[in-house]
């Protein structure tokens, strides 16, 4: 099983989102299509409707914001290819 998919199945599963690595989920939207852009401490992240504002909290990312990510990726239906 790929890196892609591995991250992609953890956040999936929804049973770590506060314990959820920033760089894995940001690694997860770059590699899905996303284009990315630091403004601050923030990162957004955007595929055509869909749109992300991020911030990292001590290495991980906000669990709030994965479950948000998490709600978008079933929306839009995007998968690792």
């Amino acid at each position: 099983m790929s890196k892609i998919a591995k991250i992609y199945d953890k956040l999936m599963a929804g049973q770590s989102d506060g314990n959820f690595s920033f760089d894995d989920l940001r690694y997860l939207l770059e590699r899905l299509g996303y284009d990315t852009r630091q403004r601050g401490s923030h990162l957004v992240a955007q595929k055509g409707m869909s749109f992300q504002n991020l911030q990292e909290k001590k290495g991980k990312a906000k669990p709030y914001q994965v479950a948000q990510v998490r709600d978008d990726l079933k929306k839009f239906n995007f998968k690792p290819e």
